[in-house]
């Protein structure tokens, strides 16, 4: 019996039993006197034992005698008193006091890392009413590339990865399983890097790299669509995106003369069902067909959104599937009469939250942009922040713009009410021209996505992209860049003082020299990066952040044309996982 109970006032007797003993010629009464323990902080418990004399022995049988003992032994009495339960002493000596006991840690197995890679960009062919989309030709200059890195561990070891159909069939190898174990190193990491190049992409793809030891690889993968004539005409990228159960989506648009297919593609063995929750100026949209949605494993199912949310100028999408996790994007086109307006992948962003921040917001000449704003069907050509509310509550949200020299005023003072469960867009093309990163703020969780457009008349063909928000940058991010174009990473510290570091990863295997960079709060950096690092083409980057939080996308472009695309910084690799083991009923 523990004497560390709390709210004890009160002892509980024991009535004993006389005892035969065959040399005993008479009985004795013993008594066991209350005893007590105080406990630091605790109040009194108190429980006593007594035996008293009940006349003459008595002959008994041995069974009896038998239980009698053990009822002395173990016997227990509770009392109610004040609500309270109270367990008398032992006559044994009890615990002293509590021991703490450790729960054991247990390693978690590191899973595969996955990233699925949309199709390239098609164009939508039938019915713009019908849900399930069907696909033609896009142009005779369409080309597409699928670029994939993975990243060695501390000692220099390779994981086996290889690139896949989505269907399971094999397309490319990047690196062969080490034939051995690695061993535990220490000193300095010895980095080194395996790569693929695959053009043109003709379907949905997976890249996959096994874990190394009990940790999951470092790899990052993504796809370039690029085309200069036909109704498709610009530059989308996106990051291959790890498999997931709950998506959000920002900046589609089912318009006249806007296209947007959701491309869900199943790389699991499991099948998915997938239910679409729709957002528009208006509040939720309400469309039969966005329920049940079966996604068979190893398949990309494709909704035209305008069969289940027609004339929405701006849609947000949220996407929860059950069963096999999936991967979401957006294909959204604009097409202006007969002049192609641009086209994009849209991905997923951060969840809902209190805090959002986008980067890589690149404005082109003001005067331009606000010319090209006021004519008909220009509206979506104006660079803009769009903001989701999927609760019932309204959000008032304040919005932050950080360039180069610090913070920017916004001329329509920044702050916007968006009513809940409804999206609405603050345009942000009163901005002198430059890079920007955006952060917004609101008591009411929210998301958020940036609008980043390109061309400055009316009759030529431009473009569009939009960097979703992200998540804080960390330690050791692995990001793929195309190996055609021109490309800049931009980083922004929205409060304190944030420093990055980056370092070129290049075709040859090698991790080039990192360069740092400090960044004080409330300033955006962009860094143009070079097609080469020596004599070697680079094929991603190494990016790490510490300090206050750093946020970080990868910005896009082609010379001499009006193509652009915002392409977010992947996740880093999930480091050694442990999960608390008990065993029990």
């Amino acid at each position: 019996m523990s004497d560390e109970l709390n709210g004890v006032n009160d002892a509980g007797d024991v009535q004993g039993a006389k005892v035969d003993s065959a040399k005993a010629t008479s009985a004795k009464s013993t008594s066991a006197k209350s005893t007590s323990a105080k406990v630091p902080g605790k109040r009194e418990s108190s429980g006593s034992i007594r035996a008293k004399d009940s006349g003459p022995p008595k002959k008994r049988s041995r069974t009896s005698r038998k239980g009698v003992i053990v009822g002395v032994l173990s016997g227990v009495v509770i009392l109610a008193a004040g609500g309270a339960a109270v367990a008398a002493a032992s006559v044994l000596p009890g615990p002293s006091g509590g021991k703490s006991l450790n729960i054991p840690q247990a390693d978690v197995p590191a899973g595969q890392a996955l990233g699925v890679c949309p199709e390239p960009a098609r164009l939508l062919n039938g019915s713009l009413a019908d849900t399930d989309a069907a696909f033609s030709p896009v142009s005779t200059t369409a080309t597409s590339a699928l670029n994939a890195v993975v990243l060695s561990n501390a000692a220099g070891v390779i994981p086996g990865s290889k690139v896949t159909a989505l269907s399971g069939g094999a397309v490319a190898e990047i690196a062969k399983a080490p034939t051995a174990s690695p061993t535990p190193t220490t000193g300095p990491p010895v980095l080194a890097a395996a790569m693929a190049s695959i053009s043109p992409v003709t379907s949905a793809t997976v890249v996959g790299a096994d874990p190394i030891g009990n940790e999951q690889a470092s790899m990052a993968a993504n796809v370039t669509y690029s085309a200069t004539d036909g109704d498709l005409r610009g530059l989308a990228s996106a990051q291959c995106q790890q498999p997931g159960n709950d998506a959000w989506i920002l900046g589609a648009s089912t318009s006249v003369g806007r296209t947007a297919v959701l491309n869900i593609s199943n790389a699991s063995t499991t099948p998915a069902t997938v239910n679409l929750d729709l957002f528009g100026s208006q509040g939720p949209i309400q469309a039969a067909d966005a329920r049940g949605l079966l996604v068979a494993p190893g398949t990309t199912r494709s909704i035209n959104l305008g069969g289940l949310a027609p004339g929405q100028a701006q849609l947000a999408v949220h996407l929860l599937s059950t069963g096999g996790p999936v991967a979401g994007t957006i294909q959204q086109s604009v097409l202006r009469g007969l002049v192609p307006g641009g086209v994009e992948y849209l991905s997923p962003g951060a969840a809902p939250s209190n805090l959002q921040v986008m980067s890589a917001v690149n404005i082109q000449d003001t005067a331009a942009i606000k010319a090209l704003g006021g004519k008909s069907d220009f509206a979506d050509a104006l660079p803009a922040l769009q903001l989701a509310v999927p609760g019932s509550a309204d959000a008032v949200i304040q919005v932050h713009v950080y360039g180069a020299n610090g913070e920017r005023q916004i001329p329509n003072g920044g702050v916007v009410t968006v009513k809940g469960g409804t999206v609405a867009t603050l345009n942000l093309d009163g901005l002198p021209a430059g890079t920007y990163s955006v952060g917004a703020t609101s008591d009411v969780a929210f998301t958020a996505s940036a609008r980043v457009t390109r061309g400055g008349t009316v009759n030529d063909p431009s473009d569009f992209a939009w960097s979703p928000a992200s998540a804080r940058l960390g330690s050791q991010h692995l990001v793929a860049v195309p190996r055609d174009g021109n490309a800049s990473l931009t980083f922004g510290v929205p409060v304190g003082r944030g420093r990055v570091s980056y370092a070129p990863v290049t075709t040859d295997g090698k991790i080039g020299k990192a360069v740092s960079v400090d960044m004080s709060g409330g300033t955006t950096s962009s860094i143009d990066l070079p097609a080469k690092s020596g004599a070697s083409a680079v094929a991603g980057y190494v990016v790490s952040a510490s300090g206050d939080p750093v946020y970080g996308a990868l910005l896009l472009g082609k010379d001499g044309r009006n193509d652009v695309s915002v392409v977010a910084i992947p996740d880093a690799a999930a480091g050694l996982q442990k999960v608390p083991v008990s065993v029990g009923y």
